[in-house]
């Protein structure tokens, strides 16, 4: 049964073309990065937040945001720009990031029991590869992309992999941790073993940077007809007469940035739900349920609507990206808006469902955008320092779930006002931007 599954597994995975591009072996790989981040997340939830009392788990949590979060606000931003200089070392990366993990958490499984101070230095390092990871990722699928997937379609196989690997990991963490509060963090470490061999096996494309420069997350503006980078030659002919094209001719382009924006809110509303409705419902849980079970039901909503958005982006293929994130963070807006208005198990899970589809379809229509608008020149960078962008507004988004009252109507209130405000500008610069109605192509400079 498992040698048939196996085999089930590895065809899916493989399937047009993704076997003989490589892509098929970054999924695996993500599918095994997200089983030990699952881990590893289950060994400290169990330690900081479940195993003490509301008041106290909130002092822990608050604790770990500072001595893990704010380091990272600051390193993060390096990660982008560091790894534009190690583009012939993806793999080698990649590979790092598994190892540092591992070591990390067999050592943490050492110090979990107690939850001291000595378990958050090692949570922040295993924080800052696991984002490391996902910023090589985003880099990486471009160079292994079969021609007969688009990058949306290519990107929602792999975050759906990642996906069923953490429900998978989320079950075996809980009976792994009913043997002992280390056992979770030792299955991560023998996890993050096999992924450092695998990244290794990965196709040698994943390490060539032919003809790569560095991207600029700025919306500059373009000639009347184009939208994102232009080449060089092609900017020349288009300047007016005795003038030189300027060097910003390399940013991103007004339509990434607005999607990157959009995408930065929502992200941020993800890192406060997760945050605040911890508390919330733990301390004062919904319609008369039981903690676990509100958080729960939660948590069940936000995987649902996380898997229905890449199941749907790899099946619309959407013509007018820009629309889509536009309409996602108007749905979370409404969303969220509603569930303050009538704060309830209804329109709590449906605001849980709701962030999970949006920030889900949402990152794909960004994907398209920069898949389209970005050359070949310069995409790989653009992915790094979009991905470190957003990573940054997760980090954001719990800061402020943490520093809030615990009150159901307040909490929504205050991020549906941030969404509103998000909105208001995405509506303003889609107005600018205007719409383009073609299909995605990647353009190479």
């Amino acid at each position: 049964m498992v040698h048939g599954t196996g085999r089930r597994i590895r065809r899916a995975t493989a399937a047009e073309g993704a076997g003989e591009s490589g892509l098929a072996k970054l999924i695996e790989l993500h599918a095994l990065n997200a089983f030990g981040d699952m881990l590893i997340t289950v060994a400290l939830a169990s330690t900081i937040f479940f195993s003490v009392p509301t008041g106290e788990a909130r002092g822990r949590v608050a604790l770990y945001l500072l001595v893990t979060m704010a380091p990272f606000a600051v390193l993060a931003p390096v990660i982008g720009p560091l790894l534009d200089r190690l583009p012939h070392g993806r793999r080698a990366a990649m590979a790092t990031s598994m190892l540092a993990r591992a070591v990390l958490a067999w050592t943490m499984a050492g110090v979990v029991a107690g939850g001291g101070l000595a378990l958050y230095p090692t949570a922040l390092g295993v924080l800052v590869a696991s984002k490391a990871y996902g910023v090589v990722r985003s880099v990486v699928v471009p160079r292994l992309l079969p021609s007969r997937l688009s990058l949306v379609k290519a990107n929602s196989r792999v975050t759906l992999a990642g996906l069923l690997a953490t429900m998978v990991a989320a079950g075996v963490g809980g009976l792994l941790h009913l043997i002992g509060p280390s056992w979770p963090l030792r299955g991560a470490f023998l996890v993050f073993v096999a992924g450092t061999l695998m990244a290794f096996h990965l196709p040698h494309a994943v390490d060539s940077a032919k003809g790569e420069q560095r991207a600029v997350l700025h919306a500059e503006e373009h000639p009347p007809g184009h939208h994102g980078l232009l080449p060089g030659r092609a900017a020349e002919e288009l300047a007016p007469a005795g003038q030189r094209p300027k060097a910003s001719l390399r940013t991103v382009g007004p339509s990434v940035i607005l999607a990157l924006r959009a995408m930065a809110a929502m992200r941020w509303l993800v890192g406060f739900l997760v945050l605040f409705l911890a508390f919330l419902l733990r301390d004062d849980p919904i319609g008369g349920l039981r903690p676990t079970l509100a958080l729960g039901l939660v948590a069940l909503a936000a995987g649902t609507g996380n898997a229905l958005g890449s199941l749907l982006g790899s099946w619309l293929r959407p013509r007018s990206p820009e629309v889509t994130v536009t309409a996602m963070l108007l749905l979370a807006g409404c969303a969220t808006a509603a569930a303050a208005l009538w704060y309830g198990v209804v329109t709590v899970v449906t605001v849980a469902g709701t962030a999970g589809l949006a920030a889900s379809l949402g990152k794909l229509s960004l994907d398209a955008l920069i898949q389209r608008d970005v050359p070949e020149a310069v995409r790989t960078s653009a992915f790094a320092r979009s991905e470190t962008a957003l990573q940054l507004s997760w980090v954001a988004g719990g800061a402020v779930g943490i520093l809030l009252p615990l009150d159901g109507a307040l909490g929504l209130s205050v991020a549906a006002a941030v969404l509103g405000a998000a909105l208001l500008w995405t509506f303003r610069s889609l107005l600018r931007v205007g719409l383009r109605h073609r299909p995605a192509a990647p353009r190479v400079a």
